[in-house]
């Protein structure tokens, strides 16, 4: 299964802006977060999503 990159963008995007307190500036805290609120069954999209997360919350 592939993902665009504004997919992984969109679905990252919606989860910082629906569970703000939920991510932090871990990747593997991120992507077990990432796996309990989603249904991707993939396990690099999920990794996508969890890095993307995990890189915008280190911008802030």
């Amino acid at each position: 299964m592939t993902a665009e990159p504004e997919d992984i963008i969109s679905i990252g995007d919606r989860l910082l802006r629906q569970h703000p307190e939920s991510f932090t500036n871990d990747f593997s805290t991120n992507n077990q977060v990432v796996g309990k609120m989603t249904n991707v069954g993939s396990t690099r999209i999920r990794n996508r999503i969890a890095g993307y997360i995990t890189r915008k919350r280190a911008e802030n």
